[in-house]
């Protein structure tokens, strides 16, 4: 009879063990950290921040869009100082050619021979300005090294080091003199993250501490808190992050909605359904938990999504944006219990 109870309670005790099977403690440690050196420049926008830091956990890259002051260059250049890893700032112009990203190859007269010199894709965190400014042979020469993280140039492969990351950020406001990305590069990028203005609160925040800094630098005490090493473990933890399967067959209804949606003129491919769960992964990371919600599949659509559809010419007309599109979608298909 007591080997009976005793079994009982062993069983009970299994049950009742919530315990994380993934010990996240240090990677939670380090999103606050991030999180807290960031928000020493940049007011508000935690919602961006905590998709950039998805991002990285889950190796995808990043659009930003917003109207010019909002911060967009300066939140990249915050998240590189906080890294320890190459950085490589590239200001996108109609002139630039796909040889000033890559690199190209160089005669060299010591020893007759050509040698290959790498341009600035060659790093880590890769910042583009203005993504939309070059011209179209100039943005399908990141076609290659953003899905792949490899160059092939003169018949030679080229391997990118681990973590490649790139940020890109574009104005939806000023088109003269650019060149609209085609769905074929929008694609590649995990998110698109939309800034908005800041409340009236936080512009008030940001006045006093531009005052504040009367000669000081922006990023001049921002401390250095994440080394490459510790990024691709945090990469190998996420993507042990456990996801159930009524919650995949959540994803998948999702994307495939988006394909039969009248307001939509193109849906969202598989690539999408691949990219919301690696997406949400890395939210229930920085949640601290070892599970993917349905919230969290929730929190990833939008950004995940927006720019992989088009909305069909007629709603685009009345004002229908994608994202309210997607909102939708979402509100629609029903959860999983």
């Amino acid at each position: 009879m007591d080997d009976i109870n005793t079994t009982s309670n062993e069983i009970t005790n299994e049950n009742v063990n919530f315990e994380t099977r993934i010990n996240l403690g240090p990677l939670l440690d380090h999103v606050n950290t991030i999180k807290k050196e960031i928000e020493t420049v940049i007011v508000g926008q935690h919602k961006m921040v905590d998709q950039l830091l998805v991002a990285i956990l889950s190796n995808g890259h990043v659009l930003l869009e917003g109207v010019p002051g909002v911060a967009k260059t300066i939140t990249a250049k915050l998240l590189a100082k906080t890294l320890n890893i190459g950085f490589s700032r590239i200001q996108f112009t109609p002139d630039l050619m796909p040889s000033d990203i890559l690199g190209t190859s160089i005669f060299n007269l010591k020893n007759s021979e050509f040698e290959f010199k790498k341009g600035p894709i060659f790093s880590n965190l890769i910042l583009i300005d203005e993504i939309n400014r070059a011209p179209a042979k100039t943005q399908a020469a990141l076609f290659e090294v953003m899905e792949e993280r490899q160059i092939t140039i003169d018949g030679s492969g080229y391997q990118l080091e681990t973590p490649f990351l790139v940020i890109a950020t574009q104005n939806p406001i000023e088109q003269e003199g650019t060149y609209r990305l085609p769905e074929a590069q929008l694609d590649r990028f995990l998110f698109k993250i939309t800034i908005d203005y800041p409340k009236l609160n936080e512009e008030i925040l940001i006045i006093q501490r531009e005052h504040s800094l009367q000669d000081q630098g922006k990023l001049d005490a921002i401390k250095t808190l994440l080394s490459a090493d510790e990024i691709k473990e945090y990469q190998g933890l996420v993507k042990q992050i456990r996801v159930e399967q009524n919650l995949l067959e959540y994803i998948a209804r999702i994307v495939v909605n988006t394909r039969e949606n009248a307001f939509l003129y193109l849906g969202a491919s598989p690539r999408a359904s691949i990219a919301i769960l690696n997406a949400s992964k890395g939210f229930a990371a920085i949640r601290g938990r070892d599970f993917v919600t349905p919230e969290d599949i929730k929190e990833a659509a939008i950004p995940v999504l927006q720019h992989r559809v088009i909305v069909a010419p007629e709603r685009e007309m009345e004002g229908i944006t994608s994202s309210e599109i997607i909102k939708q979608i979402i509100e629609t298909v029903e959860i999983p219990r």
